[in-house]
């Protein structure tokens, strides 16, 4: 299904239409909602503090930024249990750990997994998949979020699920992977981030 998912009919909304109609469903949730992000870079909004820090290569900041949201997103972790739901996002990483990787691994739990048997067509679609409908997530040439095609086929809905859950029960467990794959590059990560800052990544 992932080689198709590109392919299949939907509806484009624009990104503010998209986190719109997405945030709606979100506060309705009362099963998992699953999110697969594959691309290695994002550009993320410029109104981030911790985003802002790490392109001007303050990694401390950054971690300053982090820690400081951790009581607020403990309490979105809360709000989606009480619902009955819960957000598993499965991100897929390749080695070399690139420079935003290893900012965005210190933001949240994620899993690992090889994926190279799957990618058969092109790398796999950034998807966002719940009970309501299935969001292919769209990007700019710089990885700037544009919106989203909304599929609501439920036979597609499932097997999206179904694929990316069996995907994350053969994941590598974040916190394995975090101390073993990117602790050892936190020490001397002041020197790739600095780099960053003077240069842009394309993926």
């Amino acid at each position: 299904m992932f080689d198709r998912i590109r392919e299949i009919p939907g509806t484009t909304l624009d990104r503010a239409r998209y986190h719109a109609i997405l945030g709606e469903e979100t506060e309705r949730a009362t099963r998992p909602i699953w999110k697969l992000e594959r691309s290695q870079y994002f550009y993320e909004p410029d109104d981030d503090p911790s985003w802002r820090a790490f392109v001007a290569g303050h990694w401390t900041q950054v971690l300053a930024v982090f820690e400081s949201e951790r009581l607020e997103v403990r309490a979105e972790a809360e709000k989606y249990a009480r619902q009955g739901s819960e957000l598993r996002r499965l991100r897929i990483v390749e080695r070399p750990v690139t420079p935003y990787l290893l900012w965005e691994m210190h933001w949240f739990k994620i899993l690992a997994e090889k994926v190279r048997d799957l990618e058969h067509v092109a790398p796999l679609p950034e998807i966002v998949v719940d009970e309501h409908a299935l969001y292919h997530v769209r990007y700019d040439a710089d990885w700037r979020a544009c919106g989203a095609r909304r599929i609501d086929d439920t036979k597609v809905m499932r097997q999206a699920i179904q694929e990316i859950a069996d995907l994350w029960e053969s994941a590598e467990p974040f916190s394995r992977y975090f101390h073993r794959a990117i602790e050892p590059l936190t020490p001397a990560s002041q020197r790739s981030f600095l780099r960053f800052g003077s240069i842009r990544m394309t993926p």
